[in-house]
């Protein structure tokens, strides 16, 4: 069962990059198993288009010849424009680089607070996940 969260500002990110005290199980998973963590988070961002396996395995893949942070960083900078997020501590691509799991468990953490369970799939998250306001931005 999810632990219960206040509900978070929009534009702020309700967990912190190195908060994996917060939630240990997330930072233990997103440190030893990634590609777990990143099927699961691509899974909720694809909106069900991409699997969980099917994710888990290019990030895996990735891992290989050594740039997975190419594959996560653009799920990271979708998950932030989708709550006007800001890229912090730095850049996408420079997090997942440098400090993958961090990373990964405060996009897990910041999905949690937002009433979604990654580790459930999308198809059980797709109410809660879509009834989520979108950061809207004014075109001139």
């Amino acid at each position: 069962m999810a632990a219960s969260y206040p509900p978070p500002a929009s534009g702020v990110w309700s967990a912190d990059f190195c908060g994996c005290f917060e939630d240990p199980n997330s930072c233990v998973c997103a440190y030893c198993c990634p590609c777990v963590v990143v099927g699961q988070l691509v899974e909720i961002i694809d909106q069900g288009t991409t699997s969980c396996g099917t994710a888990g395995c290019l990030y895996c893949l990735l891992s290989w010849v050594g740039v997975p942070c190419l594959y996560s960083c653009g799920y990271r900078g979708r998950l932030r424009a989708k709550y006007g997020l800001p890229p912090a501590p730095c850049g996408d691509c420079c997090t997942d680089c440098w400090l993958p799991w961090c990373s990964l468990s405060q996009q897990y953490r910041e999905l949690q607070h937002r009433g979604i369970d990654p580790a459930l799939g999308w198809q059980h998250n797709r109410v809660a996940y879509e009834q989520a306001p979108s950061v809207q931005k004014m075109g001139y």
